[in-house]
């Protein structure tokens, strides 16, 4: 007896519960011929193509499912969430910019449309979406912590702290809430919220992740009142419970480094650039290096557009590789690409960042974890320029032992982790400016808060843009940012007298020896 497609679709599904995508990627294709305009389908058939590591497929079918206009709630969720993974950022601001105008498309559907706008940094958009999304349901906490935190990354901290108080009011134990609320300003003696957080973290059987927020949240205002014993026991409560929550293996960042490093070179292409291209910037280095504010201070300059945290070269790389993988690169990607066409590489990046240019000669991408990039960066766009931000390497682990990161810096919960992580990350740039001498300008952290318009205008000649004087403060600039120093780089440019980590120096004696010893 004849299948129907939900039948296939049911057998499709159990097959992936267990891992078996094959079976499930023939079934689901069996329902496809059934239901040929079922974009639910075509949505599974892209998870099945992605966990079989097949990048090209796995969009293929999503963006057929764009065409094929799902209809159900859920499947319009999972296609932004699909389009946003796959970095189709004109298609997801179609969607949104239809959603806004249709009336019966539930308020749901706008919170994830800001969301995954607010990933490709599309900010003005996202915020137009929350807005909407309260209109249409002013009780709806999920929209308001969303507009909250796009008025925190616009700067407008009143308004971010006026939505988090009021999600807390009606939801105090939302763990997101207490963290953005407690980054948002310095808390005081007689300020600040150590009671409500302690008494959160007192409940058992806490989720690990909740527990890492609040845990972290309690780490920065204890530290803000100067009570730095129970903040160190707040931070252990944080990286512990980031830890139990994710794995990471040193030894596979280390067989990673071996692999970029055994990469063919290759002769060196022009550095001209290429007539009527843009320049593209690369602002690279650990995260909380000092990035954010160089792209800052750089997006003073009217020859520069500051285009924020980017994924598009990653996009591009898994494009060409036709490699799925989890983060930004893995050993399988270095295989696939053997013998890749750089050319369509880099043709490929500019093509998908060019809807968000302007009439500037010059663009920043400022995703440090491209540090893994630089020699695929180099093949691919030799008119390039690379800035990388040094910044003193215990200041740098340190401001990364305690941020709350995403499951993408495994690597940042653990002292003798990180270190390794960072003697990794400090000996392929070696290797990348052996390489490819002169491609790479190291930027100093400290020279850039001591003396921020000398070292600007070095930046500037090594990138071609014109120094102007408000390149040396971040006041000049007033565009939004959503890193984790959104905050701090809205002040004045300034050298720190004191170093965050030195109160918790005894406490950090592991990560200090380790970098000591990996010198």
């Amino acid at each position: 007896m004849p299948q129907t497609s939900e039948q296939l679709s049911a057998s499709a599904a159990r097959h992936a519960e267990a891992w078996r995508w094959e079976l499930a990627r023939n079934d689901w294709l069996k329902a496809l011929t059934l239901a040929p305009d079922s974009a639910d389908i075509m949505l599974e058939l892209s998870y099945v193509e992605s966990f079989r590591g097949c990048y090209r497929a796995a969009r293929d079918w999503v963006l057929r499912a764009t065409r094929a206009r799902p209809e159900s709630g859920d499947a319009v969720l999972t296609l932004l969430r699909r389009l946003c993974n796959f970095n189709e950022g004109v298609l997801l601001r179609a969607l949104a910019v239809r959603f806004l105008v249709t009336p019966q498309v539930p308020h749901v559907v706008l919170v994830e449309c800001a969301k995954q706008l607010i990933i490709l940094n599309e900010f003005g958009l996202a915020m137009q979406c929350a807005e909407a999304a309260l209109a249409r349901a002013p009780d709806d906490l999920s929209a308001r912590l969303v507009r909250g935190q796009l008025h925190a990354h616009h700067g407008r901290i009143g308004d971010a702290i006026s939505d988090f108080e009021q999600v807390l009011r009606r939801a105090p134990n939302l763990a997101t809430a207490w963290w953005m609320l407690a980054r948002l300003r310095k808390q005081t003696l007689d300020f600040n919220h150590i009671a409500q957080l302690r008494k959160w973290l007192d409940r058992p059987g806490l989720p690990a992740t909740e527990i890492a927020a609040v845990a972290r949240a309690l780490h920065k205002e204890l530290d803000d009142i100067g009570d730095y014993a129970a903040a160190w026991q707040a931070l252990q409560a944080q990286c512990q419970a980031m830890r139990s929550a994710l794995v990471y293996d040193p030894e596979e960042t280390r067989k990673l480094v071996r692999a970029l490093k055994a990469m063919p070179v290759g002769h060196a292409a022009s550095a001209a650039r290429p007539q009527g291209e843009k320049t593209p910037i690369f602002i690279v280095g650990m995260h909380r290096s000092g990035t954010t504010l160089l792209e800052q201070l750089l997006s003073a300059s009217p020859q520069t557009r500051a285009l924020g945290e980017l994924y598009d070269f990653t996009a591009a790389l898994r494009f060409t590789a036709d490699s799925q993988c989890q983060f930004p690169l893995d050993l399988g990607l270095i295989e696939r690409m053997q013998g890749a066409d750089f050319v369509a590489l880099g043709q490929r990046y500019l093509d998908g960042v060019a809807w968000r240019l302007g009439e500037e000669s010059h663009f920043t991408d400022k995703q440090p974890v491209n540090f893994l990039n630089i020699g695929y960066i180099c093949k691919a766009l030799p008119h390039a320029k690379i800035l990388h931000m040094v910044r003193d390497p215990m200041e740098t682990c340190f401001s990364n032992l305690r941020e709350l990161f995403s499951d993408a810096n495994r690597h940042s919960y653990d002292q003798l982790e990180l270190a390794d992580y960072f003697l990794q990350y400090r000996s392929l740039m070696g290797h990348w400016h052996a390489a490819f001498p002169g491609r790479i300008l190291d930027v100093g952290y400290a020279q850039l808060t001591s003396d921020p318009a000398e070292t600007m205008r070095v930046v500037g000649q090594f990138c071609g843009v014109d120094y102007v004087d408000s390149m040396r403060s971040t006041k000049a600039a007033q565009r939004a940012v959503a890193t984790a120093s959104s905050i701090q780089v809205r002040e004045e440019v300034a050298q720190r007298d004191t170093p965050k980590w030195l109160p918790y120096e005894s406490q950090l004696q592991p990560l200090l020896q380790a970098l000591r010893d990996g010198r």
